[in-house]
């Protein structure tokens, strides 16, 4: 009677072991290494660095250094993103996944402003490649 209880654990043992080697999913390349572009708002012009890039994950870092509350605003390709105001001295983090195309980043007042702000043009090109195989990201 033993032996048989022990037989039949071993069996299912062997079968449970057999199933977890499969291979049942693809590996999905995972998206691109997200770019940190930085920004600053002066009275003049907006400028973002770099302005050339590959599609995919950016964050946008923008200081504001003029002496009002600012609003940026990134448009292109279909998109509308507003963030803030940004107070005098403070920054402000856009994060998005950018398609192929160009982009404006704009900034704006709540206020009527005598003279606009040139904006920064971003241009993105073709998709940066995957991320795979690159080691220490979070």
């Amino acid at each position: 009677m033993r032996r048989a209880a022990a037989l039949a654990a071993l069996a299912a043992t062997a079968v449970t072991l057999a199933a977890c080697g499969e291979d049942d999913f693809e590996n999905e390349p995972r998206p691109p290494v997200p770019l940190e572009l930085t920004g600053v708002i002066k009275d003049d012009a907006v400028t973002v660095a770099p302005a050339k890039l590959g599609a995919g994950p950016v964050l946008i870092t923008i200081s504001n250094q003029t002496g009002r509350n600012r609003i940026v605003t990134l448009e292109g390709n279909s998109l509308s993103l507003k963030e803030g105001p940004i107070s005098p001295g403070d920054t402000a983090t856009i994060q998005r996944t950018l398609e192929p195309g160009s982009y404006e980043v704009r900034a704006g007042s709540e206020t009527a402003m005598r003279k606009p702000i040139a904006p920064a043009v971003l241009d993105i090109g073709e998709e940066r490649p995957d991320s795979n195989n690159s080691l220490l990201l979070p």
